[in-house]
């Protein structure tokens, strides 16, 4: 079995993988990976607080200026 970006086996091919997933949703074997987040997920909800602030103040400055 090749390994994936983190070190896991997993099914070389599309049919294998599949049918390991459905296992995985049946139960039927247990998910061997493990939840390790990137350091920009961790940081998650932050990235979207400062869109909203930044495009809160483009509508302000558009809208005040006309």
């Amino acid at each position: 079995m090749p390994k994936s970006p983190r070190g896991e086996k997993r099914p070389a091919d599309a049919i294998g993988l599949a049918v390991m997933v459905g296992k995985i949703a049946k139960g039927e074997i247990e998910d061997e990976r493990e939840e390790v987040k990137s350091a920009a997920a961790q940081l998650g909800s932050l990235g979207g607080k400062r869109r909203a602030e930044i495009a809160k103040l483009a509508a302000m400055k558009r809208w005040n200026q006309e």
